[in-house]
């Protein structure tokens, strides 16, 4: 097969028109035809995500990479974590089996952080006896993001161990250290440990890139970081890659990391520069088995109309079409839909608690972050207990266990808007129990209670009328085709907003509540935390 246009030339920084030639699923040669950009079609490497939990797109891997691909990803970096809390090694296996037909090479992790705290209830529990035996598996490329910073800095042997098991078999190992600076970032780098992706200031940045970390620039549904580090792509083009980190079906449909890589142009980055974060530098770090358009590699590479808007043409991965002009050239397959399920149905009266103070504990949401505040807040009292009071944006939330029959965790929160109605997800960072927001206790229930009656996915209630996208494959993933999935995900998003919340993606921002290793206030199954002090706190200020 031969390929003509202009060649974007990573190595040599260079444009030339010329023909690429495609034998098997090798680039056997590349003819230059003449200097300079001779337009269209631009033949390129293609793009990688360096760091993306595919469950955030509720699709199984296979039918994630069908849609990845048509935005000329050929490769992703992805750590499982998400199903590893739910399933165990189980689920990771069952990540594997099914990436194994995907569209192009998807590098999984060893997570190591299952559970993330001792602080929530999770499915399962990975030591670090387990994270090495899923080391030592061929297609597990990396450790995982190493969230537990706090058990780093001090030096926690189990942390310290699954670090050591990566190390010693030349496997990179990932960061994730939101708020890490100065002195402790260089201990936090010492460790082992290479990237981090959590930053959200450019001094942040700067600090963990002098401690020798690579940063990723991440643009995903919910936290969106480029407009505070994109300086990095001019200063240290060597130590960025791009990542979207949890990206929702909607979303994916759209764009992908061409998406981050026409931003980075357009705000007037040298075209090479943008390329090698998307591009070069994940591959190299990673050692992925992916082309990057020299004579010998593999053919893995995209045609694209513009080198200003990335809009993909074809994406070639090991010498195959796997998306050309907007469609996907492989098939939808289904899949099996192991899960973890005993979540019950729960009534009105158990979010009702008694009000002893005049003062709470508030969740403080902040739209485009996984950071919150943690606020104190005059709390509504009605009939002696605590109350949601939607005109002051002051919301019900709880976590209810899926995997035990016990009384949820209740407190409050700010920012999600909404003046009636409740929205709840079995999608919830990252012990994935059920998580729900609410104008009213009844309606709490509601959207909790229809999540529970399909076996996990996400909902929403507006009075008692409710509408969900079940979601089997763990309570995480649906096994329907992409297509049907990005449009009810948004028809759910777009009711989200009607119920009037002005977030750009509130129910990825409702799956972070939970987050505890991300500041400043969360809420696990146990009750409120307080990732600063690391410790759960009562609703109560005092």
């Amino acid at each position: 097969m031969i390929y003509r246009g202009t060649v974007v030339d990573i190595h040599a920084r260079r444009l030339f028109w010329g023909e690429v030639v495609v034998t098997g699923d090798r680039i056997t040669r590349i003819h230059r035809i003449e200097w300079g950009d001779g337009g269209p079609p631009y033949i390129m490497p293609g793009f990688v995500d360096a760091h993306v939990h595919v469950e955030s797109s509720m699709l199984p891997p296979r039918e994630f990479s069908r849609w990845a691909a048509l935005h000329g990803t050929v490769a992703t970096v992805s750590d499982p974590h998400e199903i590893a809390n739910v399933l165990g090694i189980e689920g990771v296996h069952w990540m594997l089996d099914n990436a194994a037909r995907a569209a192009f090479p998807i590098l999984f992790g060893a997570p190591s952080c299952v559970p993330a705290t001792m602080f929530e209830t999770a499915g399962a529990v990975l030591g670090a006896d387990e994270v090495a035996a899923l080391l030592a598996h061929e297609r597990i490329g990396y450790l995982s993001e190493v969230m537990n910073y706090p058990a780093v800095l001090a030096g926690q042997p189990e942390v310290m161990a699954k670090i050591a098991a990566a190390r010693s078999l030349g496997k990179p190992v990932d960061g994730h250290a939101p708020g890490v600076r100065g002195a402790d970032a260089i201990a936090y780098a010492a460790a082992g440990i290479t990237t981090d992706h959590e930053c959200v200031a450019l001094e942040e940045a700067l600090d963990k890139i002098a401690a020798g970390m690579h940063i990723l620039i991440r643009e995903g549904s919910a936290a969106r970081n480029f407009a505070a580090l994109h300086p990095l792509i001019g200063s240290h083009p060597d130590r960025v890659m791009f990542c979207t980190d949890d990206l929702h079906p909607d979303s994916l449909v759209v764009g992908h990391i061409n998406r981050i890589a026409a931003n980075a142009v357009q705000a007037g980055y040298d075209l090479f520069d943008v390329l090698r974060a998307a591009s070069l530098n994940p591959v190299h770090h990673y050692r992925l088995p992916v082309g990057l358009l020299g004579e010998g590699d593999r053919a893995d590479f995209i045609t694209v109309e513009s080198l200003r808007t990335f809009d993909v043409i074809e994406t070639i991965v090991a010498g195959n079409c796997v998306a050309r002009e907007g469609k996907v050239l492989l098939d939808y397959e289904h899949c099996s839909t192991p899960n973890r399920w005993a979540a019950q149905p729960v009534g009105a009266d158990a979010f009702r608690i008694p009000a002893r103070e005049k003062r709470i504990r508030a969740i403080g949401v902040l739209d485009g972050q996984l950071i919150t505040e943690h606020r104190i807040v005059e709390a509504s009292i009605r009939d002696g207990y605590y109350a949601p009071d939607p005109e002051r944006d002051l919301l019900l939330i709880a976590v209810v266990n899926r995997y035990t029959a016990a009384a949820p965790a209740v407190g409050f929160v700010t920012g999600f808007g909404l003046t009636r109605g409740a929205l709840a997800s079995s999608v919830a960072h990252d012990s994935h129990n059920i998580v729900a927001v609410g104008a009213s206790y009844d309606e709490l229930a509601a959207a909790i209670n229809a999540v529970v009656e399909c076996g996990g996915g996400i909902g929403l209630c507006d009075g008692q009328q409710c509408r969900t996208l079940p979601l089997p494959i763990a309570g995480l993933m649906s096994d329907a085709d992409g297509s049907t999935v990005a449009s009810r995900y948004a028809a759910l998003d777009r009711l989200a907003k009607e119920l009037g919340s002005p977030l750009r993606a509130p129910f990825m921002t409702l799956s972070f509540m939970a987050l505890l290793v991300i500041p400043a206030l969360k809420i696990s199954d146990k009750g409120l935390f307080d990732a600063e002090r690391f410790a759960l706190v009562e609703l109560e200020a005092q």
